[in-house]
């Protein structure tokens, strides 16, 4: 497969064909059986977050907290 020619059919789509063309491509990565490797950063930042929730599980902010204030940023 030529990938810059496969790239340049994909940008000749509609936007609504490449929107279910990312679904499908999406859909058929979730249906693989094996799961990705974490990398060593990643590992590190996930023990890091979960340390920091043992310590302190009351330091927390709602979802409605986070979506008021993700939606009152979007209409800056």
């Amino acid at each position: 497969m030529e990938l810059s020619t496969t790239l340049a059919e994909i940008v000749s789509l509609s936007v609504d064909e490449r929107l279910r063309l990312v679904e499908a491509i999406w859909d058929s990565i979730a249906a693989e059986t094996g799961q990705p490797e974490m990398t060593e950063a990643q590992r590190e930042e996930l023990e890091r977050r979960l340390a920091a929730h043992t310590a302190s599980p009351e330091d927390v902010i709602s979802w409605e907290e986070v979506k008021a204030q993700a939606l009152a940023r979007a209409r800056r």
